[in-house]
């Protein structure tokens, strides 16, 4: 029996004045027959749903399925699952179609668990799940991140029979390599068809699973093993998309391999794939990176031509190449067209070109800028703070830095660590020491989670006040707070420590940071063998150039130069000479 009553109760008005005749009944036919248009909104679904429940006799789950699923396809998961209800509350009996889609609503809210409760009514109903069942549970994990309980699921469908559709791979491979675990992708992909030794697993991939796979590895780096499926996928006859071109291509660059990563640009072009705004802004940020903004300067005008309009990200890559190479006239003149050509300007726009007058020193126009931003529409967020401040330090306006970061407080905008690094390093190096101490200890009692950077910067600045015994003490409590010194930290305590004519305290952390799996670099080389030769101890500078080498570490110039002086003075300079080790390209 159908109760009627409750059902028509819980109706909103906006479903009973539901246009029933015009949405899905068909009057010649009889009153359960109902036919639906191929697309329908959420709330015209919801409405007729409320009134199919009214009707005598009760209509099949089948047409009611149709309209639960018209509003699944909208996303809206919540309305589903409260219609699910109601077709229960009205003793309609829902079937296999009806379950599957309230698993799959499940899934896609993160909320796997209720999934996994669904799919054991499927099968106390007396249903076969299918694959379709498994898929999204598949996803569901991975939206959970649980990424090993996917895979685990995913053998098991297999162990249980189940052959794998070509969607069960794309989602298994998408979500594994957005997890970070391409190689795992990858092995599976070359494992296929090899379960339990059946054949009939034999899987073909699609172009998608080859563009995805590509993709995710060449993100993690693995650049070798993304281009050998590159290949693998021409040689099944696959021809490579947009996707497959842009992830090798995007890993190539990230890789520090322009030239390839050019190389398989013009394949593209020549295969007549067009490329993307998106392809073009990763070319143009490598070749900045790279300093060649001319390069970059002519693939902007290129991607014009070929009536590809830059975006926002297109503009700031650009802006950014330039201020890198203090052509700041030329990122000006990019911020006037960006707004001329129609494209809204944000606030990474102005945070670029905020940056590069800085870098400058030209600091009105910086303020210019930041008084357009507060007056505007853009309103400065940390970033913009860090970068002014930092300008102004730099030019030892401490008190205008002060003044400034007051106004954070003013513009809402909550100081980050790197703000707190730049006050105090900046304090540091414009000899007020006082400020960054009242600072570091107003910090600490405050309970602020410190990070390594803001204690690099507060022992550079006792130790370059003579106060190494405070640093020192501060140095050691480190690990109490569960920090790990980096190769900075190390470095400025034994430049503390040569500074104060410590050298065998400075030669003996050098030993220790070694010891605890920090690698010198350079600049700790050069640090400690500058100690050195300042009281002319020729042997310990060799010695250290031979550590060096042995490890591979290029001298710098300020190396050569160190030890050119050094044996300039010393009478046994053709003797130290021969113990110089030679460095890879030396003659």
């Amino acid at each position: 029996m159908i109760r009627t009553t409750s059902a028509a109760s819980a109706i909103p008005r906006t479903a009973q004045r539901g246009k029933l005749s015009s949405l899905f009944i068909n009057p010649s036919k009889p009153k359960h027959t109902t036919e639906f248009p191929t697309e329908i909104n959420t709330n015209d679904a919801v409405a007729s749903f409320y009134q199919m429940l009214q009707m005598h006799p009760a209509p099949p789950i089948s047409s009611v399925n149709k309209l639960i699923g018209a509003v699944a396809k909208t996303k809206n998961y919540k309305d589903v699952i409260f219609m699910y209800r109601r077709v229960v509350e009205v003793d309609l009996l829902p079937d296999y179609i009806t379950l599957n889609i309230l698993l799959n609503c499940y899934c896609s809210m993160k909320n796997v668990v209720l999934g996994f409760s669904v799919m054991g009514g499927i099968f106390k109903r007396g249903y076969s799940p299918n694959v379709v069942s498994f898929n999204s549970l598949i996803k569901g994990l991975f939206m959970e991140d649980k990424v090993d309980d996917a895979v685990m699921l995913f053998n098991k469908i297999i162990g249980m029979g189940f052959q794998p559709s070509i969607w069960t791979w794309g989602t298994l491979i998408k979500g594994l390599c957005r997890s970070g675990k391409a190689e795992v992708a990858l092995r599976l992909h070359e494992e296929a068809g090899k379960w339990n030794g059946r054949s009939d697993l034999k899987f073909k991939p699609s172009l998608i699973c080859y563009s995805t796979l590509i993709h995710g590895l060449c993100q993690e780096g693995l650049l070798d093993k993304g281009k050998q499926l590159f290949l693998e996928m021409q040689d099944r006859g696959f021809r490579p998309d947009l996707v497959a071109y842009s992830g090798l291509i995007h890993g190539l660059c990230e890789g520090g391999e322009w030239e390839e990563a050019k190389l398989f640009f013009i394949e593209m072009v020549d295969q007549g794939i067009r490329p993307n705004v998106i392809l073009f802004n990763i070319l143009m940020h490598t070749l900045c990176k790279e300093g060649k903004t001319n390069e970059a300067s002519g693939l902007f005008n290129l991607m014009i031509q070929r009536g590809e309009e830059p975006n926002s990200c297109t503009y700031n890559v650009l802006m950014n190449g330039f201020c890198l190479q203090n052509r700041i006239v030329d990122a000006r003149e990019l911020f006037v067209l960006m707004a001329d050509r129609g494209h809204k300007r944000d606030v990474v726009s102005y945070n670029v070109l905020i940056n590069g007058y800085c870098k400058s020193q030209k600091l009105e126009e910086a303020f210019r800028l930041f008084k357009e931003m507060v007056l505007g529409e853009y309103k400065p967020n940390v970033i913009t703070f860090n970068t002014l401040l930092t300008g102004l330090f730099h030019l030892g306006n401490v008190e205008d830095a002060q003044a400034l970061f007051q106004q954070m407080k003013v513009h809402r905008v909550t100081p980050d660590s790197s703000t707190y690094s730049i006050l105090i390093d900046g304090f540091c190096k414009n000899n007020c020491l006082e400020n960054a101490m009242e600072l570091f200890h107003t910090l600490e009692r405050s309970g602020f989670d410190f990070d390594i950077e803001i204690y690099n910067c507060i022992l550079d600045g006792l130790c370059g006040s003579g106060k190494l015994d405070v640093a020192s003490v501060l140095f050691q409590k480190l690990s109490q707070k569960g920090l790990v010194p980096t190769v900075f930290t190390y470095t400025i305590m034994i430049h503390g420590l040569c500074k104060d004519g410590k050298m065998e305290e400075a030669n003996n952390l050098f030993l220790k940071m070694e010891k605890e799996g920090c690698a010198p670099n350079v600049v700790t080389f050069n640090t400690l063998m500058r100690g050195f030769h300042s009281y002319n101890d020729a042997p310990k500078v060799v010695e250290l150039l031979q550590k060096m080498a042995e490890r591979k570490i290029l001298p710098d110039e300020s190396t050569l130069s160190l030890v050119i002086d050094l044996l300039s003075k010393d009478t046994n300079c053709s003797k130290y000479m021969s113990l110089i080790p030679k460095f890879p390209n030396q003659g």
